[in-house]
């Protein structure tokens, strides 16, 4: 799953709506054992431009699961985690952690200490060493490896936090000059191995990876004024007056290796762009760039944009992994192409009044050259960056003049042509190109209309194109334009053709953006796939099968198998839902899936308790009446063993609960039998139990009993002399508090409802089942909950809100700031400095915000809010806890008034208060509720 599409499974865990979430939080839960996926939620989580909810969300996912599969428990269990994927946390976690604001952090400056404790006694002495082996003369690789050793230890400390010892500017300088002495000096000729693949493994090239990764580390870190604490900034000052020049200038030296033909690894290529990508916006160092930009600009990125030799044997010799690479964000991470196209795209957007035009210009005299040429020689390599540069520019051609007039124009007269070209990478770009047209589609009036039609037929001809890079690219495109098509007549004739090319392929690649585009399809097209559902999932289930196979025989192995197997259950389940009004498709369906099902569902118990959700929730007449098989004693034999199991981790058993609670709320009144089992099973782990989160989730469960049928359970809890021992602990949770004043407990929506609801249904009992003291303390405590639930539900919907605002308002100050540079801020009067502040106001203001933010509580379980399954779609959805409450009471005023009185006068004016409070939410409430129903009719 790409980062995009992963960000919005991540949205989806958040939404409102209970199939969406629940959708979401099944895809999670598919994708979290596939290659890359923790390296892809780090990316989200510091991705400033996410939206905070998602990155919490991601960032709750990474820490749950890190903590519960990085290491087996026991020896014998097979890894869960690949090695390669925890190489790759390894080596990025300390980067990541510090990009990432305070609320997201999971270690508060406390944790630190000792890391500091670390650096403040062998700094010194690394120091000396570090000083002394760069002296050396003509020093042997060995000491190399020492360096780089040196430079990793220097890195990590400084990845999170700079500590304070570094802060002394002796202490700092001294660093600096052997880091910097490490960056001009030349990397020694002798030695240096032939293969390129070896080659960039040298030690010396090693030690110029770490010295850049430590230089642009700090760069980020004190390179803007605004994002400085008080007590960092006259640090922040010196760094920049002191060094980030002189860096950006060693940098630009090393660069001059691609003008000249010589070496330089990606990885160093790469982060040396990345530096100076981060310095376009600062008006300071754009001025030191600003007289070789051109030569920056034409010499060193536009050349890294074209197809190269490396490319060409690789699509020659490996087409597969010439795909894969292209698909892989891994690559893209460490790719000098990548961070190529990043630095034009910054370019334009923030420097773009004095590069736009002549960067355009330059491509415009590429695509004359290559339409006067003839086809021997023809700049094809040249012609292939140009549609690059085009495509990753695309959004800010759209939006200006006067290029967005003469973009249909380009596409027709240097886009289209190469589709039938001679050279299979430039037929590949086309369609790359392509993608973005259709994705853009909605924004641009073509003044002939067949232009689309036409791009969408070469794009449909490319999937029987005889270079398998066209193919699988042609497929990705496909994609883009089924979702932009607004009249699907004219997919709809070519329909079977499209199915009948994209299993050719699926055939030959394991690649999940197929499916993609196939998901797309069945989604646009609904009850029109019935005629291809059985041999979709016919064929869909056979790809499932080749991919389990190739991800099971290399466990290690990068492979996208798995990333596949997983898409073809995804889109399996689409066509599911596009048919399901088609019942009579199932049977012929289900022989198939069958085998996919049983081979999905061989693991541990407690995988398949969330799936059973759907079947007690969905079809409860069923589960309650057959008896052959019993499903309800099958249910208890699963639950009973998973939590009488006393090896079991608290985390591990966590569904259990929550499916117990499944059941007392869809089969209310026909599960009496089974309220004692439960509840004793209930109570033995409760005494068991450790996490807090645990043990409200078990306390749930006695209070959907008492929900259930209060009489009763509070029966069993007298039974088995446990009434006072779980009311005093279940009020002690509900008082429990952080040093933030937060709830500790019941921190859910969801979990607040279901305590209100059980403690609401104890009020109307007589006074020989709850005696007055014991009501007193339900009263109040179900007040407080209330009041609670009530604050969390006006803030949740005050959140999704300003979350709507903001999104709205994103772009337009974005656009704001696009065209600020440095000759307009001279023309205000503003010297360079200046141009600074006005470029970095929004960051400042986001600075200011982020100080906001304070680490959680110690201990705190944060991960409670997020990684459950909120407002699950259950019978008390349509329970409201404010109008039970004032129901329930008016019912004891009713039926017993003299006890009814002797409560209202234990109360003080606060619970008084409280108590009008709640009566007053209620009556709104019903309101409220009276209007959804009308309305609701109204659109029926």
């Amino acid at each position: 799953m790409d980062l995009p599409n992963l960000a919005v499974v991540l949205r989806g865990a958040l939404s409102h709506v209970p199939e969406e979430r629940k959708a979401a939080e099944e895809n999670l839960n598919q994708f979290q054992f596939t290659p890359q996926h923790l390296v892809r939620l780090l990316q989200i989580i510091v991705d400033g431009s996410c939206d905070m909810a998602v990155r919490q969300v991601a960032s709750i996912h990474f820490k749950n699961f890190v903590a519960k599969n990085w290491s087996p428990n026991d020896p014998d269990e097979s890894q869960k985690v690949s090695v390669s994927d925890k190489s790759m946390v390894r080596e990025n976690i300390l980067g990541f952690i510090v990009q990432v604001p305070p609320l997201l952090r999971f270690k508060s400056e406390e944790d630190r200490i000792p890391l500091y404790h670390i650096v403040e006694e062998t700094f010194p002495f690394l120091l000396s060493i570090f000083s002394k082996l760069v002296q050396i003369v003509n020093p042997p690789i060995e000491v190399a490896d020492l360096i780089k050793l040196i430079c990793k230890i220097f890195w990590s400390s400084i990845y999170l936090e700079i500590p304070k010892q570094l802060f002394d500017p002796n202490v700092f300088n001294a660093w600096m000059i052997l880091f910097i002495n490490l960056l001009e000096r030349p990397v020694p000729v002798d030695g240096q191995p032939i293969y390129p693949d070896i080659r960039k493994s040298w030690g010396w090239w090693k030690v110029k990876k770490w010295t850049i990764h430590i230089l642009n580390r700090l760069y980020t870190r004190f390179g803007d004024l605004k994002l400085q604490k008080s007590e960092s900034k006259t640090f922040a000052q010196m760094f920049q007056k002191n060094y980030a020049g002189q860096i950006l200038g060693c940098h630009l030296q090393l660069l001059n290796a691609i003008r000249t033909g010589d070496y330089l690894p990606d990885r160093v290529t790469n982060l040396i762009l990345q530096y100076l990508t981060n310095s376009i916006t600062k008006n300071s160092m754009y001025q030191m760039m600003q007289p070789q930009i051109n030569i920056i600009l034409f010499e060193i990125i536009f050349p890294l944009m074209c197809f190269n030799d490396n490319d060409q044997k690789l699509w020659e010799e490996d087409p597969h992994e010439y795909v894969r690479k292209g698909y892989d964000i891994i690559e893209d991470l460490y790719s000098p192409r990548t961070a190529a196209m990043d630095f034009v795209s910054e370019l334009v957007r923030k420097r773009g009044k004095s590069n736009l035009q002549k960067f355009i210009y330059f491509i415009v005299d590429i695509f004359r050259r290559y339409y006067e040429a003839s086809a021997e020689v023809k700049p094809y390599r040249q012609k292939d960056g140009a549609l690059l540069a085009i495509g990753t520019l695309c959004d800010k051609l759209r939006q200006t003049d006067p290029y967005k007039a003469e973009l249909e124009r380009m596409l027709v007269q240097h886009v289209f042509p190469e589709f039938s070209s001679c050279v299979g990478h430039l037929r590949a770009k086309v369609v790359y190109v392509e993608t973005w047209v259709a994705g853009q589609y909605a924004h641009i009036n073509f003044s002939d209309q067949d232009n689309f039609r036409r791009a969408m037929h070469c794009i449909v001809a490319g999937m029987c194109d005889p270079d398998l890079p066209v193919r699988v690219d042609s497929v990705f495109a496909l994609r883009s334009f089924v979702e932009a098509c607004k009249d699907l007549n004219e997919i709809r004739p070519i329909l079977p053709q499209l199915l009948d090319e994209f299993f050719k392929l699926m055939n030959e690649v394991e690649n999940e953006d197929l499916v993609f585009t196939l998901e797309t399809i069945v989604d646009k097209f609904g009850e029109e796939m019935a005629p291809y559902a059985l041999g979709l999932c016919q064929n869909l289930a056979s790809a499932f099968w080749k991919c389990m196979a190739s991800s099971e025989a290399d466990d290690e192995a990068d492979d996208s198998g798995a990333l596949a197997a997983v898409g073809c259950l995804r889109a399996i389940s689409t066509i599911l839902e596009s048919v399901s009004s088609l019942p009579h498709l199932f049977t012929q369906i289900e022989p198939t899936l069958l085998p996919i099902m049983c081979r999905m569902l061989t693991s541990d118990g407690q995988d398949i308790l969330v799936p059973l959700d759907n079947y007690i929730s969905r079809g409860s007449d069923h589960f309650l009446a057959c008896k052959d098989p019993d499903y309800q004693q099958s249910l208890w034999n699963a639950l009973s063993s998973i939590m009488m199991e006393p090896n079991m981790e608290d985390s591990d058993i966590e569904p259990a609960p929550k499916l117990i609670e499944v059941l007392f709320q869809n089969c209310k009144g026909h599960v009496d039998q089974w309220v004692e089992p439960y509840l004793r099973l209930t109570i033995d782990r409760l005494r068991r139990a450790e996490k807090p989160y645990l043990k409200c989730l078990l306390l749930q469960v006695i209070a959907n009993a008492l929900y259930y049928n209060p009489s009763l359970a509070l029966a069993i809890l007298h039974k088995l002399g446990v009434a006072t021992e779980i009311f005093n602990l279940w009020f002690g949770m509900l008082k429990e508090v952080k040093k933030s004043g937060i709830r500790a407990n019941f921190r859910r929506e969801h979990d607040k409802k279901v305590c209100c609801l059980g403690l609401t249904s104890l009020i109307g009992l007589p006074v020989d089942h709850i005696p007055a003291e014991v009501l007193d303390r339900i009263f109040k405590a179900t007040l407080e909950l209330l009041a609670a639930y009530k604050d969390q539900v006006a803030e949740s919907k005050k959140q999704n809100d300003d979350a709507g605002d903001d999104m709205d308002g994103f772009d337009a100050d974005e656009d704001d700031n696009d065209d600020e540079e440095v000759e307009s801020d001279k023309e205000m009067g503003l010297d360079d400095e200046d141009g600074d502040d006005i470029n970095s106001l929004h960051l400042q203001k986001l600075a200011t915000e982020a100080k906001g933010f304070q680490p959680a509580d110690e201990g705190d379980e944060s991960d409670d809010d997020f990684s459950d399954d909120e407002e699950l779609q259950s019978p008390i959805d349509e329970v409201d806890p404010f109008i039970l409450f004032v129901d329930s009471v008016k019912g004891l005023q009713a039926s017993d008034p003299s006890r009814f009185q002797n409560l209202m006068q234990t109360l003080d004016f606060g619970y008084q208060a409280l108590a009008n409070g709640i009566a007053q939410h209620a009556e709104e409430r019903r309101v409220e509720i009276e209007k959804e129903k009308l309305e609701k009719g109204n659109a029926q």
